[in-house]
């Protein structure tokens, strides 16, 4: 089942769980869905991001520094759905957190305990859509959205078959390289999207470098949703714990602000 945006554009909202503790995370979390968030992606720290900038990096560090390990990630999101059951959650994972969760006996204890935690989808980022058999299978027998990321680098048979085994929605990467904060949207986002439209009709939402609700308005013509990382974890990293949720919380509200993204 494709996760629903309220409007158009969506808002997906990427934080490291446990950065700078997972009480901090859940109040974020909150902050964020509240404030206009369609889903929160709960990003599970690991010790080597090489996908990720270094804000990202650095959340991470700090996260796996202070113990936390994707069980808590599964529990965090536990809470979340009980708080607000109506928000998309989706867990974003590097593929050795959860072969280490699942003690090498394949995918479906950890896609159990996800389903159970009212987890709506996964996006492991190193897992490649035409090896995905095992885990695929252990996704749909636990009725969890897989979410792939697709790059514009990726060729037409890439992008084919991610349309097919997609759920939830699909992940396209604005241009090719890490995470991190950019001045402004490329043309490779938007041809990216119209080359997935013709394999896909779950919602396409557009990621790394969003930072301005200028972007976010940019991707609305042409994808259905917005993915914010870097931004929001820079925002917390800069932020007492204290202050942290509101300071999320105003970010979130000001993307979606036309007058903001005007000035």
């Amino acid at each position: 089942m494709p996760i629903r945006f309220k409007e158009k554009p969506g808002i997906v909202a990427y934080l490291t769980a446990g950065d700078p503790d997972l009480s901090a995370t859940y109040a974020i979390a909150l902050a964020a869905i509240d404030a206009g968030a369609d889903v929160v992606e709960l990003g599970v720290p690991f010790s080597d991001p090489v996908a990720d900038g270094p804000v990202i990096q650095r959340a991470s560090e700090r996260a796996v520094g202070r113990g936390t390990r994707l069980a808590d990630v599964l529990q965090l999101a536990g809470r979340l759905r009980e708080a607000r059951p109506e928000a998309g959650l989706v867990l974003f994972s590097y593929l050795n957190p959860v072969l280490q969760f699942s003690r090498g006996k394949g995918f479906d204890r950890f896609c159990g305990t996800a389903a159970k935690a009212g987890v709506d989808g996964v996006l492991l980022t190193d897992m490649i859509a035409e090896e995905a058999g095992p885990y695929l299978r252990s996704m749909r027998a636990h009725a969890l959205a897989p979410v792939f990321l697709a790059a514009p680098t990726s060729p037409d048979a890439r992008l084919q078959k991610i349309g097919e085994v997609s759920g939830g929605f699909v992940y396209a990467i604005s241009r090719v390289g890490i995470t991190g904060a950019q001045p402004s949207m490329t043309g490779d986002a938007e041809q990216l999207v119209s080359r997935l439209r013709r394999y896909t009709d779950l919602p396409i939402a557009v990621g790394f470098g969003i930072s301005r609700a200028e972007h976010v308005l940019e991707i609305g013509r042409f994808a259905d949703a917005a993915v914010v990382g870097s931004a929001l974890v820079s925002i917390i990293e800069a932020s007492s714990r204290e202050i942290a949720p509101a300071a999320i919380g105003r970010f979130i509200e000001g993307l979606r602000s036309p007058a903001l993204a005007r000035s």
